[in-house]
């Protein structure tokens, strides 16, 4: 008896959304179920969140204002917990893949990738506000603690560093880590890193203030970051420059975040080209950023020119970035 062979539809529909060299879906299902487990958790937890904000203040939704930066810290805490549970559970089920090969290993190197981070974007920041000083842009007006009291200057200080903790955590583990990373494995690494660096600019279009300019210096702020990532294959570097950019351009130099505005140890003003300065969207939707963007790909091929010893095979771009 003949054996029976499957009919062309089924090739093509396992085609369709199976790979060929192995039983899981396709990347762009992956990506696509990824991102609808990030909505269904988020509204979840966002329907929790003003549940309970109603509960201990019926009239909490007229004065969201009041609560900043207490309301942006719990908000950014539960956006960091839908994307860390959906990206380990489509890591996990749908990309049968350990959630360490994203680029978590954790090791001393780790650390020291944090933190190195945190200092190329201080260096970047200052050169930043350099810049606009020495061109007759910023009008410096004083500090914190010259308008409001020291606990005051405090507690926002660390309420905003921990904000920050929280977006470049979530930010790299969603563009860095699962988008680079899935795009790359459906296409290439070339592809992976641009199309990651677009989307990670045009979400960021619903921001006060955003341009279709200020998503373009997003996105060139987007391949910085996947720099950091594919010369340490880990998302520590890019974690810490992520934490470090926000929290220096708002907190310490003053400027606008992305168009929101932080409580800032610098009090500043800013005037001049806003093709140059960026405007009220920061320093990222004016061309003043281009330097500080090469500076710190410059810093970063710096810092891992002699890695003592190459990445661990299983997070290496060749087994998984090129798949």
């Amino acid at each position: 008896m003949s054996e029976i062979q499957p009919s062309q539809d089924s090739s093509f529909i396992n085609n369709l959304f199976l790979t060929p060299d192995e039983r899981r879906l396709r990347a762009g299902w992956r990506l696509l179920f990824q991102g609808l487990l990030l909505l269904f958790i988020g509204g979840c937890l966002s329907v929790v969140l003003v549940g309970v904000l109603l509960a201990l203040d019926p009239s909490i939704l007229t004065s969201l204002t009041e609560l900043e930066p207490e309301f942006m810290l719990l908000a950014v805490a539960a956006e960091t917990v839908a994307v860390t549970t959906s990206v380990f559970l489509a890591r996990r089920f749908l990309d049968k893949r350990s959630i360490e090969s994203l680029g978590l290993t954790l090791n001393i190197r780790a650390l020291f990738d944090i933190l190195m981070g945190i200092v190329i974007t201080l260096v970047q920041m200052g050169l930043i506000y350099l810049l606009m000083t020495w061109l007759g842009w910023i009008t410096f007006e004083g500090f914190a603690w010259e308008f409001d009291p020291i606990g005051v200057v405090i507690r926002n200080t660390i309420l905003f560093f921990l904000i920050f903790v929280f977006v470049g955590w979530s930010e790299e583990l969603l563009s860095r880590g699962y988008h680079l990373q899935t795009i790359a494995s459906g296409l290439n690494l070339f592809w992976g890193v641009v199309i990651s660096s677009a989307i990670f600019g045009i979400l960021h279009l619903a921001n006060p203030n955003a341009t279709w300019l200020s998503a373009a210096g997003i996105f060139l702020a987007g391949l910085l970051f996947a720099y950091g990532y594919l010369r340490t294959v880990q998302l520590w570097l890019p974690i810490g420059m992520h934490l470090g950019w926000n929290f220096f351009e708002g907190v310490v130099f003053g400027f606008p975040v992305s168009g929101l505005d932080i409580y800032p140890l610098t009090r500043i003003r800013v005037q001049g080209p806003e093709l140059w300065t960026g405007g009220a969207f920061g320093p990222e939707a004016g061309l003043i950023v281009l330097p500080a963007l090469i500076l710190g790909m410059a810093l970063i091929y710096f810092y891992t020119l002699k890695r003592s010893s190459p990445p661990a095979r299983d997070n290496s771009p060749d087994r998984h970035l090129m798949e």
